[in-house]
């Protein structure tokens, strides 16, 4: 099989980070020789989660195994994921903000077996449902755990507490017309129902306002989604919550405005 080499588009932060973090736990575990060195192997686990590149390709690539790529890539998710922030510590940065924009994305995933439960109506496609928070300027401050698809956004954001956390911190949150009835600090746009069939001239207004606020948060979503590993999750869905912290960790080493 042919190789050849490739360009990661990082900055050598997120490998310097990484490789310490795999040196310091090799060093507690009194790990003996291994394949590859720390830098080695998070350079392994940053081009399979930045450029989506397949394990059999890596292992090829880096000379090793299949096997050994797949366990050098998930301890190295396993690592960031523990060191990502919890909604507790996310808040500490939130609560100084004028506002928030929430805003619930759907992650693709293989087909399993118990396919129901991932997935999504909305999207016509099996995912998983991980809830963002944006900035005023769209940076990327929080990821939740990921749910599974089917799992409306409300339901997500209630039962990730987020709606209360926000709340407590009296921190104006927008977001789109999925999270009418989240009360509290949330607010949504204006929707037509049985007892309104017409908006006002004034609430269309108000609406479009809203929406340009909200769009700028779509780039937090965007930002999520550079790393191409999410493109389409081909591991078991219970595997995307630790993946996803991982990305959230990394991507605050790139972009380190909500960082340490």
């Amino acid at each position: 099989m042919l190789s050849y080499p490739a360009a990661i588009p990082l900055s050598t932060r997120s490998l310097n980070h990484l490789a310490g973090l795999i040196r310091a736990h090799r060093k507690q575990r009194r790990s003996r020789w291994r394949r590859l060195d720390p830098g080695r192997q998070a350079l392994l686990a940053l081009a399979h989660l930045r450029n989506g590149d397949s394990l059999t390709r890596l292992a090829c690539g880096f000379e090793i195994g299949v096997t050994t790529a797949w366990r050098y890539v998930r301890e190295a998710i396993d690592l960031l994921a523990a060191t990502a922030d919890d909604l507790k510590a996310a808040m500490n940065r939130i609560r100084v903000l004028a506002y928030v924009i929430l805003d619930g994305t759907l992650i693709p995933i293989d087909r399993v077996a118990d396919q129901k439960p991932y997935y999504s109506g909305k999207h016509r496609r099996h995912g998983v449902n991980v809830q963002v928070i944006a900035d005023p300027a769209g940076r990327l401050i929080w990821a939740s755990a990921a749910l599974p698809g089917a799992v409306h956004d409300l339901t997500a954001a209630r039962t990730h507490t987020i709606i209360e956390a926000l709340t407590s911190a009296n921190v104006m949150t927008f977001a789109d017309k999925a999270y009418q009835g989240a009360r509290g600090t949330i607010r949504t746009p204006f929707k037509r129902h049985r007892y309104r069939p017409k908006l006002s001239a004034w609430q269309k207004k108000v609406n479009r306002a809203h929406a340009r606020i909200r769009a700028i948060g779509e780039r937090a979503n965007a930002g999520l989604k550079t790393w191409k590993v999410l493109a389409k999750l081909r591991c078991s869905p219970h595997r995307a919550t630790p993946i996803v912290q991982a990305l959230l960790v990394l991507h605050h080493v790139e972009n380190p405005a909500y960082s340490g």
